[in-house]
């Protein structure tokens, strides 16, 4: 009986080894996968599509599904039924946060400063006007928004610049084409900026000073006609080269494609000498939306793609200087303080909502 046994135990553990032999290795389901949805700003949307992310999400056990609007319509896009919501700035993701009544504060995982985009011969002319200037060594270019506020304020036209016509033909009023504020973080961050600085570079914290930044907010936003909701269109209208000579973006946008060896023409990347940074603000409504929140931040394999896109990840400030280095056309500047840029602070978001309304004239 004993032997019978034997033979029988024999014969199972070989049918297992022959088994597992027989196992393709597709067969391991490996880490259970949780599918994330949530909203986002299309200055993210390559980056959530990237191969290489999903697959770093997957080895973590997330499978992110997104869609796309201006930070300041994510409150109406069912929030409520979402794992997170990523604006590209703090002051909606504050809003969204206190909406859901969610207790954790929202993570920032990566930022990137507002710049100007020009084509070469548009930079020429803001040279020669002393309106921008660059740095020999470094190759990087500062846009001097003090002057430029100068000459909205006197209403000055492209023609009136010495060399405006020679080098490529500049006319009409000057301005640079920006977001709808109401709509997007990358305009109402502009409205931000240009009131610090109407503001005696003071951050406005009051109504009275609301009212007195309010003409030159509304000249500057009514001289633009319709804006976009996303900062993707404006930026795609300047590769294409038509619309306005001077276009705000996110310095992400235009280090994106240099990183990944884009055809840029003859782009150049300005960074206002007093800028403000966009704060790439997530908040996680469920576990599974804290969780990524965690790994955009932590991750160290996600910080090194996040900087392929052009993001500078908060807790690994470098990564971005190295993306980008010995790049011939545009030049970045690896580090903004050393470049001589200055970052002026956001108004508090009641403020900047009232900021928003004067620009819009209301």
């Amino acid at each position: 009986m004993k032997r019978v046994f034997g033979v029988v135990a024999a014969l199972v553990l070989l049918g297992g080894v022959a088994f597992a032999l027989l196992k393709s290795p597709g067969d391991d389901p490996g880490p259970k996968v949780v599918t994330v949805t949530g909203v986002i700003g299309s200055e993210k949307r390559d980056f959530f599509k990237d191969p290489a992310v999903t697959a770093e999400l997957a080895l973590q056990g997330l499978k992110v599904e997104t869609q796309t609007t201006g930070s300041w319509l994510m409150s109406g896009s069912k929030v409520d039924q979402l794992d997170f919501t990523f604006p590209a700035s703090l002051s909606p993701a504050e809003a969204i946060r206190k909406q859901l009544q969610v207790k954790d504060a929202p993570i920032r995982p990566f930022y990137s400063p507002l710049v100007v985009l020009a084509h070469q011969s548009t930079a020429k002319v803001l040279a020669r006007n002393g309106l921008a200037s660059q740095d020999q060594n470094s190759r990087v270019w500062t846009f001097k928004m003090d002057e430029y506020l100068t000459l909205v304020k006197a209403g000055k036209k492209w023609e009136e610049l010495p060399g405006a016509k020679e080098e490529s033909d500049l006319s009409g009023s000057i301005f640079m084409t920006t977001t709808d504020p109401g709509e997007s973080s990358s305009g109402a961050l502009y409205i931000a900026l240009v009131s610090y600085l109407l503001n005696n570079h003071q951050v406005v914290s009051n109504d009275t000073e609301v009212q007195q930044t309010k003409g030159v907010l509304q000249t500057l936003t009514a001289k633009q006609g319709i804006q976009k909701s996303s900062s993707d269109e404006p930026f795609r209208d300047f590769l294409s080269n038509v619309g306005n000579p001077l276009v705000l973006a996110y310095e992400s946008q235009a280090a994106q494609l240099t990183v990944e060896g884009k055809n840029t023409g003859d782009m150049v990347v300005l960074y206002p000498d007093t800028t403000i940074s966009s704060d790439h603000t997530i908040v996680g409504r469920t576990e599974a939306g804290q969780k990524l929140a965690n790994l955009l931040r932590d991750n160290e394999q996600l910080r090194k793609l996040e900087a392929k896109y052009g993001f500078r990840p908060q807790s690994d400030p470098k990564a971005f200087g190295l993306q980008t280095a010995g790049r011939e056309n545009p030049a970045f500047a690896a580090e903004l303080a050393p470049a001589g840029v200055k970052q002026a602070p956001v108004p508090e978001s009641a403020v900047l909502a009232k900021l928003v309304d004067a620009a819009k004239g209301k």
